[in-house]
């Protein structure tokens, strides 16, 4: 099994969420479990990384090529697939993962895993989807998603579905778990 790990290409002010996305991709190694992730050095990326590298785990980065060509790819990958845009880039961590955990990022991390989430609601893929919640960072992004539940635009069933949680065992326990819910529209909506 591979896990598609989402996260910023910063390290964030504080040093904790270096030191658990370091600890995260060692624990996906020791598990057996590959990562796939977007390929950089820099970061919680390059933690990530480096974190299951030293552990002797598979890690395949996936970078498109602008930024491959800007010299921030990890050196010191199993596998680094070079994709020509981001879009092909999100299309092929799909394809290597069975599930995708965030860790702390921007715009770009929320945007990955918020693809993610959406295409597990529809059906188009059936995998576990979750937030290791470094320190209460998503904190914030849950309180928002539970408006967004409480004022009628998402059933919770699609809330529930999000593994989140601040351990990171629990996290690849309850993967090992998921039973995804009913597609979202397998009936046609009421007129």
């Amino acid at each position: 099994m591979r896990i598609a790990v989402f996260c910023g290409a910063s390290s964030g002010r504080r040093p904790v969420y270096r030191d658990v996305a370091f600890a995260f991709g060692r624990l996906l190694a020791e598990r057996g479990i590959g990562l796939v992730y977007g390929g950089g050095h820099v970061g919680l990326m390059g933690a990530v990384a480096d974190g299951a590298l030293e552990a002797g785990g598979e890690v395949i980065g996936v970078m498109p090529r602008a930024l491959a060509e800007r010299e921030i790819a990890h050196r010191g990958l199993t596998r680094l697939d070079v994709v020509p845009s981001m879009h092909v880039r999100k299309q092929r961590m799909a394809e290597l993962a069975g599930g995708f955990v965030t860790l702390p990022g921007g715009a770009g991390t929320f945007e990955e895993i918020f693809e993610q989430w959406t295409w597990a609601q529809l059906g188009i893929h059936e995998k576990p989807c979750g937030f290791l919640n470094i320190d209460g960072y998503f904190d914030p992004l849950m309180a928002m998603v539970d408006a967004v539940m409480r004022e009628g635009f998402m059933k919770p069933v699609y809330r529930q579905m999000l593994v989140v949680t601040p351990d990171p065992d629990e996290m690849i326990r309850r993967f090992a778990s998921y039973t995804p819910p009913p597609r979202k529209w397998t009936e046609a909506p009421a007129p």
